[in-house]
């Protein structure tokens, strides 16, 4: 049986970097894509999604910054229309879990004619560590809205494993998999958890979306990422309905999912979370 070649589409994002890495060393060819890659792909340009399907098998798709944004139902038709006709067997998208923009995208990959999983995932724990708020984090200071909402934070590594199992194993085709943590969480809680973890004093600030909203902006932060944000703590973290566990990643892998609590301690290690330097 001959190697498959897997592109992974945002290859060099938080899960996309993870799944290129557990799939070669599984020894499958994989071809990373990022906007700044060779072949790259554009989200805003279609000329450019061609290059990175050619002579591929199966895809894992991560579309940026998020399948909330507005284009993103246009640019997932056209790839997956594309990915037909480049004779891809499968895909899997990651999905937003309670996004009801992500959740049209999803029936778009659903109806396309591919087989198919959808991931949906809940909050990453790396956004502390990788992401959006490290630097609150070194800072000692996390303001954030919804003090109320309660999350089950996901791991990146877990929504890696599951996706790079469900990519290759068709038992999965047509399946929705939803991959949370195993603990809801507040953000007051898990920044203790962070505090304790790095023996740092960090505080939790609660403050509103609109205030959240100015600093970013004030930060300099392109107005499409400071419209996601907004959009993710009113609409998805706002819902209750969106804030219960999953057990699937137990179910795909075997294993439990990893807790927050494991996910600092293992963070902390690295020294990532050592105060800035006031120098």
């Amino acid at each position: 049986m001959k190697t498959e070649n897997i592109v992974v589409i945002g290859g060099t994002g938080k899960t996309g970097s993870r799944v290129a890495k557990n799939l070669k060393e599984s020894g499958y060819n994989v071809r990373i894509v990022g906007n700044k890659t060779n072949p790259g792909l554009d989200w805003e340009n279609q000329e450019t999604y061609d290059a990175v399907l050619e002579g591929m098998d199966r895809a894992y798709i991560v579309y940026y910054p998020d399948l909330a944004v507005p284009g993103s139902k246009k640019a997932i038709t056209i790839l997956t229309k594309k990915a037909i006709t480049a004779g891809l067997k499968k895909v899997v998208l990651l999905s937003g879990k309670g996004e009801t923009e992500a959740e049209a995208c999803e029936q778009i990959v659903a109806n396309s004619g591919l087989d198919y999983t959808l991931v949906r995932a809940s909050w990453f724990n790396q956004n502390f560590s990788e992401g959006a708020f490290i630097d609150f984090v070194l800072d000692g200071v996390v303001a954030l809205p919804m003090p109320e909402a309660r999350i089950p934070f996901v791991d990146a590594n877990d929504i890696a494993d599951v996706v790079s199992k469900v990519l290759v194993d068709d038992s999965y085709n047509g399946q929705t998999i939803t991959v949370t943590g195993p603990e809801m969480r507040s953000f007051e809680e898990v920044v203790g958890i962070m505090a304790d973890a790095s023996n740092r004093h960090i505080q939790y600030v609660p403050i509103s979306i609109e205030e959240f909203k100015d600093g970013m902006q004030k930060a300099g932060l392109p107005d499409s990422y400071v419209w996601l944000f907004g959009y993710l703590f009113k609409e998805v973290l706002g819902n209750p309905d969106n804030q219960e566990v999953s057990y699937d990643v137990e179910k795909v892998l075997g294993r439990k999912a990893i807790d927050f609590t494991e996910y600092a301690a293992k963070v902390a290690a690295t020294g990532i979370w050592k105060q800035k330097s006031l120098v």
